[in-house]
């Protein structure tokens, strides 16, 4: 009896179909849809810093057509809050998700990630000035 009759070899179909299940899972867990490619893309990219990923590369990941590189798996199941390794490979639990374990940014939406970049490519003074706007607001916001 060889071991492949043993434990029969999991096939690269299979190993997609499992990886898109197991990110749709973290995707559920940590409150964002698993039916949507472009918020799956445009989520990812907002936290990626290496090359953008496509709307199309989304959707393969997620019906189990392809799996991201290293690279990319690590920052999925970083922001998603579950264990690089579980996210490609699985196993017996399913971990708990954080969102975003180390993150500080994790608790934003899209958008204010989005413009917390942006005023980080400001000079400083006028981020001195974006500060202060906005903390003239939250008084006003405060006072009603």
């Amino acid at each position: 009896m060889s071991l492949h009759e043993i434990v029969p070899p999991m096939n690269s179909s299979n190993e997609r179909e499992s990886f898109s299940l197991r990110l749709q899972e973290a995707l559920k867990n940590a409150h964002y849809s698993p039916d949507s490619p472009t918020r799956l893309a445009r989520e990812f990219n907002i936290r990626f810093d290496g090359r953008p990923i496509t709307v199309h590369a989304a959707r393969k990941w997620l019906v189990g057509e392809a799996i991201p590189t290293q690279e990319k798996l690590r920052m999925i199941a970083q922001w998603l809050g579950v264990p690089a390794e579980w996210l490609r490979f699985g196993g017996a639990e399913t971990p708990n998700p954080s969102g975003d374990a180390g993150n500080p940014l994790s608790r934003f939406e899209s958008a204010d990630v989005k413009l917390i970049a942006d005023l980080q490519r400001l000079d400083e003074h006028h981020r001195q000035i974006a500060r202060e706007f906005i903390r003239m607001l939250v008084r006003i916001n405060y006072q009603k």
